[in-house]
């Protein structure tokens, strides 16, 4: 289901330049039937792939399916299948508007799922990200309204509120060694009792639809005011930002010695990407344009993703879901590590909840409740973070809510009932773990997990 380059274990292991030089760099070894002979060397196979041009890449694609290295592409045939059946059923599913709304809608449950990736990604679970999302909305209405704070400054002690919340089930869980179900279960049950007592007998309290946080993450507020420059500017600063992270990965894995993607690949890739973004671009021009939460949602998609998979502290996160007493043994501070991950779960919690007061411009008793967890949880897994942990990508929190925000957009333009949603998305899931299972069984019979 997920890419497996950020795996720690097994040949998969995110390692810095000078190992990926010197496990990758080419050997020789001697032939087996004369030990005398002259060594004979070993060329990576990356390198004859590529040697090989478009066959070596439809052969290494065949080879990392039978290996059970899905990557996305569950995923990718999944909405496939799914807008193709209900545009069949209905024709204004693939309209701009109807695209638009599943764009602007699918922001706030997605923020929840990038937090989830990062406890995912230790093989644990939060429980308690739809009541700190509630209690973060009521939070801000608190000092807003009833304090006449600024609402900046509110947004700031919300966030931070969302990240101590977390940081405390962290400590629980790592300190005092409470499990992870455990502690957030008391903490979706606390957190919601503590929203209800803020909210008192009324259980509403209204936000200024005016307020600048509020407005940044409502229905109404589209990038640059609606010009439709704003949604060609942003696709073309993802091609671009694409391209040189891109060149700046092969000048340093040239330099290191170690395979890199050739500049075809790289501007191959480039193109595809931009076809898709134009046309994403020009689809939301059609209707109202692109809406802030999209794009705020995006950026932390773009933050997040650097931090995983380029920096010290996503190789530990990876390290410690990857295997405990060997990240230890590495010198790794596991306890940090957990602790760090529920804190930034507990603060995409808490910029979610935002994202659902700038929906309602309140504050309300539904806030976080009903079905958010589930589907916030549904999303990482469907998208391809493994439940088993060290395996996944905080692109799975936006491709999982496509495909959750497709089914439930889809069912509603054909008047299904809530019921009916639930079933599916609900067998959507058990699909994504069974694959997700699968592969791994595939991957540790072809020796790569």
């Amino acid at each position: 289901m997920s890419d497996t380059s950020n795996t720690v274990k097994g040949k998969g292991s995110p390692k810095d330049e000078k190992a990926d030089a010197a496990v990758e760099a080419p050997t020789t070894v001697a032939p087996a039937d004369d030990p005398t002979a002259a060594p004979v060397p070993v060329v990576d196979p990356r390198l004859l792939v590529r040697e090989e041009g478009l066959k070596g890449y439809i052969t290494e694609f065949k080879r990392k399916v039978k290996g059970g290295e899905l990557g996305s592409l569950p995923v990718f045939i999944g909405l496939i299948i799914i807008w193709t059946i209900f545009q069949l059923k209905n024709d204004r599913f693939l309209s701009a508007d109807n695209l638009s709304n599943i764009s602007y809608f699918l922001s706030a449950t997605g923020m929840l799922a990038i937090g989830l990736v990062f406890v995912l990604l230790l093989g644990e679970i939060d429980l308690s990200v739809g009541s700190v999302s509630g209690l973060a909305s009521t939070v801000f209405a608190v000092f807003v309204v009833n304090h006449g704070m600024n609402g900046w400054l509110a947004l700031i002690l919300t966030i931070i509120t969302g990240i101590g919340i977390g940081a405390l089930h962290g400590w629980f869980f790592a300190k005092i060694g409470v499990p992870a179900f455990v502690v957030t279960l008391a903490g979706f049950l606390g957190w919601n009792g503590l929203m209800l007592w803020l909210l008192g007998s009324s259980g509403t309290i209204n936000i200024p639809a005016d307020s600048g946080p509020v407005h940044l993450f409502g229905q109404n507020s589209f990038f640059m005011d609606q010009a439709i420059v704003g949604a060609y500017l942003l696709a073309g600063l993802g091609v671009v930002l694409m391209l040189v992270g891109s060149f700046n990965d092969q000048r340093r894995r040239k330099a290191a010695g170690v395979p890199f993607r050739p500049t075809s690949e790289i501007l191959l890739r480039a193109g595809l990407l931009a076809v898709a973004s134009f046309v994403a671009a020009a689809t939301l021009n059609n209707s109202a344009g692109v809406s802030n939460a999209l794009v705020i949602f995006l950026a932390a998609l773009v933050v997040v993703d650097f931090v995983l998979r380029r920096t010290t502290y996503g190789r530990k996160v990876f390290a410690v879901g990857g295997g405990i007493e060997a990240a230890r043994r590495a010198g790794i501070n596991v306890p940090m590590v957990r602790i760090t991950v529920f804190a930034i779960s507990g603060g995409f919690a808490a910029l979610g909840g935002m994202f659902f007061a700038g929906q309602t411009a309140s504050a309300t008793l539904n806030a976080g409740g009903g079905n958010t967890l589930m589907l916030a949880i549904a999303a990482a897994v469907i998208g391809g973070t493994s439940l088993f942990g060290g395996r996944g990508s905080v692109w799975s929190a936006l491709l999982g809510m496509l495909v959750i925000q497709s089914i439930q957009t889809g069912l509603d333009l054909l008047n299904m009932n809530t019921s009916i949603q639930y079933m599916i998305t609900g067998a959507v899931l058990l699909g994504a773990v069974v694959i997700d299972s699968v592969s791994r069984k595939s991957q540790k019979a072809a020796g790569r997990a």
